[in-house]
């Protein structure tokens, strides 16, 4: 398997909203972190555009995409944009696992 960096940008006005789902969305991607696809995630820094980035396990690019359709975050219109590319780590702790 293969890992991919997943960048989530978080809808306009969606501070409020993401609020409210954090706690199923933190629950979706616990899930996912259990089942050892979801290896680190979180938003950006206050000072960066609002969203996120997810470092999944995935057989292909589709397949990584395919894990995130059910976050609520996704599911709820909060999210106006995915993009997935394919991450190769080569130094660092990550690198050693892989």
């Amino acid at each position: 398997m293969a890992i991919y960096a997943v960048t989530y940008t978080y809808a306009e006005n969606s501070t409020e909203a993401r609020d409210q789902h954090r706690p199923a969305h933190r629950e979706y991607v616990g899930k996912l972190s259990e089942e050892g696809v979801n290896l680190v995630s979180g938003p950006f820094g206050p000072d960066e555009a609002p969203g996120a980035l997810l470092l999944l396990r995935a057989d292909s690019a589709a397949a990584a995409l395919a894990y995130t359709e059910p976050d609520p975050f996704r599911t709820e219109g909060l999210v106006s944009d995915v993009s997935v590319r394919e991450w190769i780590p080569v130094v660092g702790p990550l690198a050693k696992e892989f």
